[in-house]
């Protein structure tokens, strides 16, 4: 019918394809990362137990399928259940149904996803989880191929490109004084979390470079996001300039899907038009063989109650966007939807890492000392940081913060515990175990100043890391000498 022309966006029919397809892929990362990790963080006999959080009369104002009962079993089902509908939705299957059956897809991924975040405590205290679960949520509206996409959903998702992007710019803004100077990418490269394999080399550029890089961030995150609203091409431009500094993010750091997730969101605001005019391949009538049927009256229904509920919800986000006492990475409500974000808003500028050792000798003070290797976390001098994001490591991602706030965090001495006992699942988390499954006798954790070597010193050395020690963060444990 015509009335309902405004509510359909038949060109954007390769942008929902993106948008379904994308976030389904990334759903089927976070599980994955969490059915390999999980287990030994935060399961029955994890770090930081589940039972134990859950336990003592507490009382868990968030939802989750865990309140009333969790094992490891459920936790792996709940993984493998959301797997399997996030791969049929990276296919395409549930998208040739109705649009309920995508939508059910979508808010089931969104449940099961929202009930490990909410029992992940200080290891799922990203931002990029609670982004990924409004990413879901909203994603689940866009409808399926028997319809055309709904224009409204389309704007909350480029709304919500625009609360990560502008809400990160205005973090740095308000933030330390290197993002005003333009120095800021003088550290940036070498202290953030987890290098990549081509970090050493972005530091090594020219400083004036990064000066040009701090001002291209600026005008990505301050200036484009309000153009994903125009009318095309601008938007489809503005959504170009998002997916370039995002795609320079992946090439020279490992910040798990958060780059990922912006790449996806971008597609909403690209046109099939501005789409085909950058990539030729791809047919204009894409859309259309699918999308011929009218917008059924209870879907016209559905997704306006969920526009109007999430822009109702935008009032407390807008206000922290507003205030000088800007929030990061929060949410307002119980179920996670349209929050606020940002990211560093000051940088770090020496890198302190955490080592940790054992030794099987008796004697901790005459001792051989053998170094355990993460699999992210800088550690061997000589090897080159890989590339694994996507895909998250929640273990290396806390050992960056423990310098920046403080090594005495309960699931560290935890984590030194497992250590102490050779813990399988434990040690199944790093890269190498220096004793093959042996039990040391006593561990420690040292902590030592990283940077990236220069390229003569890497010449010389072979070394892409000069380290220097510092002091014994803490000091050698033993079976007998655990802290209580």
């Amino acid at each position: 019918m015509d009335w309902v022309s405004w509510f359909e966006a038949p060109d954007y029919g390769f942008a929902r394809q993106v948008l379904q397809r994308g976030t389904a892929a990334l759903y089927f990362i976070a599980l994955l990362s969490t059915v390999n990790q999980f287990p030994a963080l935060l399961g029955e006999r994890g770090l930081l137990p589940v039972p134990t959080y859950l336990g003592g009369g507490r009382r868990l104002m968030r939802p989750t399928l865990f309140r009333w009962r969790y094992s490891d079993r459920l936790l792996r089902a709940v993984c493998w259940t959301g797997m399997g509908i996030a791969a049929t939705l990276v296919a395409g299957l549930p998208q040739l149904g109705p649009p309920w059956v995508p939508m059910a897809s979508f808010l089931a991924l969104w449940l099961l996803y929202m009930s490990i975040v909410n029992v992940g405590q200080t290891f799922y205290g990203f931002g990029w989880e609670i982004l990924l679960l409004e990413m879901g949520f909203t994603v689940a509206f866009l409808g399926s191929d028997q319809t055309p996409p709904p224009r409204t959903i389309l704007l909350l998702l480029a709304w919500l490109l625009f609360r990560l992007e502008f809400g990160a710019g205005m973090i740095k803004i308000r933030g330390g004084s290197e993002w005003r100077n333009l120095t800021a990418l003088f550290y940036h490269h070498e202290t953030q979390p987890m290098p990549g394999p081509l970090s050493r080399q972005a530091h090594l550029l020219p400083k004036a470079f990064h000066r040009l890089e701090v001002l291209g961030n600026h005008f990505a995150q301050l200036v484009v996001p309000f153009f994903l609203f125009a009318p095309q091409p601008l938007a489809g431009i503005a959504a170009g300039v998002v997916v370039f500094t995002q795609l320079w993010l992946v090439g020279s750091g490992n910040f798990a899907w958060l780059n990922w997730s912006a790449i996806v969101l971008a597609f909403a605001a690209v046109s099939d038009p501005v789409a085909h005019a950058v990539l030729p391949f791809l047919p204009l009538d894409r859309q259309a063989a699918g999308s011929g049927g009218q917008t059924p009256v209870w879907w016209l229904a559905v997704v306006l109650a969920v526009t109007v509920l999430l822009l109702v919800l935008s009032y407390w986000p807008v206000r922290n966007l507003l205030s000088s006492g800007q929030l990061m990475n929060a949410s307002f409500n119980r179920w996670r939807l349209v929050n606020t974000y940002g990211a560093f808003g000051t940088v770090t500028r020496q890198r302190v890492e955490i080592v940790v050792e054992g030794t099987l000798d008796e004697d901790p003070g005459a001792a051989e000392w053998r170094e355990y290797g993460f699999k992210g976390k800088p550690g061997d001098v000589r090897a080159l940081p890989r590339q694994w994001a996507p895909y998250h490591l929640r273990l290396d991602w806390l050992m960056w913060f423990l310098p920046l706030r403080t090594v005495h965090e309960d699931w560290f001495y935890a984590f030194l515990d497992k250590l102490l006992d050779a813990d399988p699942p434990t040690l199944r988390l790093l890269r190498r175990d220096p004793f093959d499954g042996g039990r040391p006798r006593w561990v420690r954790a040292r902590s030592y100043l990283y940077r990236f070597a220069s390229r003569a010193e890497f010449r010389e050395s072979g070394e892409r890391w000069v380290r220097m020690e510092l002091f014994d963060a803490i000091p050698p444990l033993s079976q007998s000498r655990r802290r209580r």
